[in-house]
């Protein structure tokens, strides 16, 4: 397999913004950063960056630490910048995306006694289900997804470390996605896949409250005649296509499965492809927009009822 290098290449320079909820991690790895040599800025107000990004700062790569604690932060200016990043050929520019379980950081916060930022005068865990419901944009949007719930700091440092060493070679950050079509298509992609044309599970009673990870979806999903020769060619497409782009340089690389309710068919694609692509050596991260979107209500309605 082919591997990229993470620095910035020719005249573009590398950015990297480290964002997430907090409590996972974001300032262990903007520090692993600095280590590496990166021009480490945390905290700066979001209305300051276009200016700054047009400064040079000795041609270093930069990492910019990005959270709600940010003076005038919003979900919309910081998509916003991640948008302009990517249009603009000066910049190399990656997502670093920390993420966190609510139930461990909300441990975080009581063996810290911490205030959460967005719950001053309530509970943390409040907070916690705030944020991740606000963060849900940026998250779809990132680049590189590490979870660090399982993770000590020096378990963080070394991921980190294995994505942004300079000089070092790192794995291309392959992301497979799937959606509901009702709700539009992410933003950001680079291949887009229509599975609507497979048998829907949908319309079995006994499979309509699952999701495309439940091994009996998949089953279903996978008996549709049209199945086997469809996955084949995509993940062919796929292997053959993945080391062109590193080659050309391409540093990340979204794909992703559409279907009606993005519940059942293009859950089941995203899983599957996700376990052959591993099989040859590709790492991958995987997003399931729907069932996130779901969760993060559920999380709300709880959130309420506490309340």
């Amino acid at each position: 397999m082919n591997d990229f290098e993470t620095l910035q290449t020719g005249d573009q320079r590398r950015v990297v913004l480290v964002t997430g909820p907090s409590g996972a991690g974001r300032s262990t790895a903007i520090n692993v950063l600095e280590d590496l040599d990166y021009e480490v800025i945390d905290n700066i107000p979001l209305s300051m960056l276009p200016k700054l990004l047009e400064v040079s700062m000795c041609g270093r790569p930069l990492a910019l630490g990005l959270d709600v604690r940010n003076r005038d932060f919003s979900t919309n200016g910081l998509i916003e910048l991640i948008d302009q990043l990517a249009v603009d050929a000066k910049f190399d520019a990656a997502v670093l995306y920390l993420d966190c379980a609510a139930d461990v950081l909300s441990r975080r916060y009581s063996e810290t006694r911490r205030r959460h930022p967005l719950a001053p005068a309530e509970t943390a865990q409040q907070g916690i289900t705030r944020e991740q419901d606000l963060l849900i944009p940026v998250r779809a949007r990132a680049d590189i997804i590490v979870d660090t719930s399982d993770m000590s700091p020096h378990e963080l440092r070394a991921e980190v470390e294995r994505w942004f060493a300079q000089g070092h070679q790192a794995q291309m950050a392959i992301s497979l996605q799937s959606f509901s079509y009702k709700r539009g298509m992410p933003r950001g992609l680079d291949m887009v896949f229509d599975v609507r044309f497979l048998r829907n599970p949908y319309w079995d009673v006994s499979l309509r409250s699952l999701n495309g990870r439940d091994g009996a979806v998949q089953s279903y999903v996978m008996a549709d005649p049209r199945y086997d020769a469809f996955f084949q060619k995509v993940l062919e497409l796929t292997l053959l296509l993945l080391p062109a782009y590193c080659e050309e340089g391409k540093r990340h690389l979204s794909i992703a499965f559409g279907c009606t309710g993005g519940q059942h068919r293009s859950v089941a694609l995203v899983e599957n492809l996700s376990k052959a692509l591993a099989k040859h050596d590709w790492q991958v991260s995987i997003r399931h927009r729907e069932m996130e979107r779901r969760q993060s209500g559920a999380l709300q309605d709880a959130s309420r009822a506490e309340a």
